[in-house]
């Protein structure tokens, strides 16, 4: 593994470290979770379960969401508690291919016989997208539907 992904890799854990000690990750979780529809609700939390896998361990951040998930989900609301898990899980997991999370940094450090400048942009290109594209399909598929 070359420097910049070991750089890279440390960078990023110890920003996602630090967001995590000062509370902004279960901030952001617990304005998600009290909003009064539940079904905007899910989706956003999906969206922040994939938004901050792609910088950080998926296992971390689906333990630290699915406890703020509960309280709307325990409300008898019209969210299916296992689409709505089952939504959070690959959203935050898919998003793994991101250069800026350890599993795509791995991939871009053991990458041999191609451009890294080049790789790298479309590891990043990808990760954008499913991070974006991600969070919708899946909770249109597990939640709505």
């Amino acid at each position: 593994m070359s420097w910049p992904e070991i750089m890279l890799i440390v960078g990023v854990s110890t920003y996602v470290g630090v967001m995590d000690k000062m509370g902004t990750i279960d901030f952001v979780g617990h304005s998600v979770a009290g909003l009064t529809s539940p079904m905007m609700a899910a989706l956003l939390l999906c969206f922040v379960g994939a938004v901050v896998s792609a910088f950080a361990s998926s296992t971390a951040v689906l333990g630290s969401l699915i406890p703020l998930a509960v309280p709307f989900l325990q409300q008898g609301s019209d969210v299916s508690a296992i689409g709505f898990i089952a939504a959070m899980a690959v959203s935050s997991t898919i998003v793994d291919v991101s250069p800026f999370s350890t599993n795509g940094a791995l991939v871009l450090a053991n990458a041999q016989g191609v451009d890294r400048q080049a790789f790298f942009r479309k590891l990043m290109v990808y990760g954008m997208l499913v991070t974006i594209i991600a969070p919708v399909v899946l909770w249109f598929v597990f939640v709505v539907l």
